[in-house]
């Protein structure tokens, strides 16, 4: 690979992470899973391919469809709105059992079919995903030549893949002491207000 071709790859991999990496929804529920340990590698797989996706989706054109179609991005906003409100209401629920010792044991383990569409929904129905990779990527892809926005697409997943993986290991290795009831409350209790505030900002700015 010559040293010009580096160039985009560490430009997509600093603007990937510096878009990936602050707290959101795919990464408190990946933190949340990985915390119980419960497919926790599979939903950051998930995410990745995801992240793969949107980003090839931005880098060949598909920011400047979602920009045209007013439709289009308001049923994704309004989809987000639903579902932020919604699971913050399940995290919150946690957040509040978490205190009844007789209540504690009904929060079960999701199943891997549950993990797996839970894990798509909070990425491919949250509209900030589409703002990050389709139309952000998107838009700083157009400024480099045809040669070298694949190697800048590949920087950016190597920057989702380094970081999903870095959370999703390093949380499941951390658990003895982020799973204590008070850090984990605590946990629920975060992800519970992030996804609501996420959500009214949508809401306000439609």
């Amino acid at each position: 690979m010559s040293t010009m071709s580096l160039v985009p790859i560490f430009k997509g991999f600093v603007i990937g992470a510096g878009l990936i990496i602050p707290i959101g929804v795919q990464n408190s529920y990946i933190l949340s899973q990985s915390i119980k340990r419960n497919h926790h590698l599979m939903a950051a797989t998930i995410c990745i391919l995801c992240d793969f996706f949107l980003m090839s989706l931005g880098v060949f054109g598909g920011g400047a469809l979602i920009n045209s179609n007013g439709m289009l991005a308001e049923v994704i906003t309004w989809g987000g709105i639903i579902f932020l409100t919604v699971y913050g209401l399940i995290f919150f629920k946690q957040f509040y059992l978490a205190n009844k010792d007789d209540l504690l044991k009904e929060i079960k383990p999701s199943s891997r079919k549950a993990v797996i569409f839970t894990t798509l929904a909070v990425t491919l129905l949250n509209p900030h995903a589409y703002l990050d990779t389709v139309v952000i990527i998107g838009s700083i892809s157009n400024k480099f030549a045809d040669a070298d926005k694949l190697a800048f697409l590949f920087g950016t997943l190597l920057a989702s893949i380094a970081w999903f993986y870095a959370l999703s290991l390093g949380a499941a290795k951390m658990s003895p002491w982020l799973s204590q009831r008070k850090v984990q409350r605590g946990i629920n209790l975060l992800v519970a207000c992030l996804m609501w505030t996420i959500a009214w900002l949508l809401f306000t700015g439609l």
